[in-house]
């Protein structure tokens, strides 16, 4: 390590290849710090298995060995018998400065447990919300609150074990309060890469056609397709918009809801009005955005939301669930709309509202653009800095 550098161990149960957005959260604060000469580590799941390491994007990524988690289709866990040994191998080999904790989970929960047992000081990241796992889960659905309840106490009893607790905003901060911690939460935002998501500099009919995509008034959504993002409330709102504006649904991402929400579509008769991408690799994801008129989103578990952020970012109108944090991106009138979750009707009257006038259009992307340089990744990188610094002068103090 250079002298002077910071050394952070980050440790996360899910990291790319993995399609969440804990994940993308871990790989761009992880990329981000080193790419401000932070020497950076990652500690998580191996996405085939076999234990293994890794230097990508100016991070050295420690593997674990993994299995399938049949609780969820694609992401895996690392046995909880095995993973005590294999995070303090790693802790002892990295020697970090401070660790930064991303969940409660296995792998999580024993980096946070090990660097408190040999004095090195904790930041954990709260991106957990119940709702998120149950629907992979056959739970009844009178017992659903009774498990969600124990979920979200777990995470207090996980996250108490920590130095430091962040997570994306107020909200989420009383939202987590709400539900059993007692500690301090700090409010520091996932934060977005402004120069990369910013609004179009061509007409959005040329970025449509890059993605062969019929000229029409273009409604988005970015995100898996699970129970959760309640994707079916948008296209089920499409009808009757249709007959007052000329407009489509394009869906980028992919999830087990994927075929059912294929079928409501051809069911409701609008087959030709949704277009859905699949996935979309991060890289091209800015060029989604600037097709689009207006981005909605109806999910009722959301944190933060980055994809709203990133749409924000780049200059679109947001119509969005009031649920959770999503009222702490949306402004009504302002920068767009909020809905009370399964309101068709509500809906589709403020997609209509907002894409019959191109001025309004122009007025609230430009408010949501402005909005999100609140939420610049600088700003939020140097204020995890700022917290590693603070947790770790009393360590080296007593070295």
């Amino acid at each position: 390590m250079i002298p002077g550098t910071r050394r952070v161990l980050i440790a996360s149960d899910t990291y790319p290849p993995d399609v969440n957005g804990a994940g993308y959260f871990t790989h761009r604060l992880a990329a981000g710090l080193a790419a401000r000469g932070n020497e950076v580590h990652v500690v998580c799941p191996s996405p085939d298995g076999p234990a293994g390491r890794e230097t990508r994007d100016g991070v050295t990524v420690h593997r674990l060995r993994s299995h399938p988690l049949l609780l969820h289709p694609t992401m895996r866990f690392v046995v909880p018998a095995a993973v005590n040994r294999a995070i303090r191998e790693v802790v002892t080999a990295v020697a970090p400065d401070v660790v930064h904790v991303q969940g409660h989970f296995p792998v999580g929960r024993a980096t946070l447990k090990h660097a408190a047992r040999v004095g090195i000081p904790t930041i954990a990241t709260n991106h957990f919300m119940p709702d998120n796992l149950l629907h992979h889960v056959k739970v009844p659905t009178r017992l659903r609150k009774w498990v969600a309840s124990r979920a979200w106490r777990d995470a207090a009893a996980v996250f108490a074990r920590a130095d430091h607790v962040t997570t994306p905003t107020r909200l989420a901060a009383e939202v987590f309060r709400d539900n059993g911690f007692t500690g301090h939460i700090e409010p520091v935002s996932c934060g977005i890469d402004l120069s990369r998501f910013h609004p179009r500099s061509t007409s959005a009919t040329a970025a449509r056609a890059r993605l062969d995509l019929p000229d029409r008034k273009t409604i988005l959504f970015v995100g898996r397709l699970d129970e959760e993002k309640r994707v079916h409330e948008l296209i089920r709102a499409l009808p009757s918009l249709r007959r007052r504006v000329d407009a489509q649904l394009v869906i980028a991402g992919t999830g087990p809801q994927g075929p059912a929400l294929t079928r409501l579509a051809a069911d409701l008769g609008i087959s030709a009005y949704v277009r859905f991408l699949g996935f979309v690799p991060d890289a091209d994801l800015p060029g989604v955005y600037r097709a689009a008129d207006l981005f909605a989103i109806a999910g009722v578990a959301e944190l933060q939301s980055i994809v709203t952020l990133e749409a924000m970012a780049s200059g679109l109108p947001v119509v969005a669930a009031d649920a959770v944090a999503l009222p702490h991106l949306v402004r009504n009138g302002h920068n767009g709309f909020l809905f009370t979750p399964g309101d068709i009707d509500g809906i589709s009257t403020r997609l209509e509202v907002i894409l019959e006038s191109a001025d309004e259009i122009a007025a609230m992307g430009a408010a949501s653009r402005a909005m999100a340089a609140e939420h610049d990744h600088a700003r939020s990188l140097a204020r995890f800095e700022e917290i590693y610094t603070h947790l770790a002068a009393p360590a080296r103090s007593r070295i």
